[in-house]
């Protein structure tokens, strides 16, 4: 799953968002994380058909 592109506009992969989010405390809002990621990776800043695919893999990465 590392591999697949999730943000096709700014080249975000499932592996980058799991790297921005190593890189920063852990929040339990899915949200605040999506917004940290975005600001790491800028996924959702292009076209934005992406938003709720990131979301559900950083509520996937959360939970797992």
């Amino acid at each position: 799953m590392e591999n697949i592109m999730i943000c096709n506009c700014k080249q975000v992969s499932v592996a980058d968002i799991e790297k921005a989010l190593s890189t920063m405390e852990k929040f339990s809002d899915v949200e605040k994380q999506f917004e940290e990621v975005q600001k790491i990776t800028h996924c959702t800043t292009g076209c934005g058909g992406c938003h709720d695919k990131i979301i559900d893999v950083i509520s996937e990465l959360l939970h797992a």
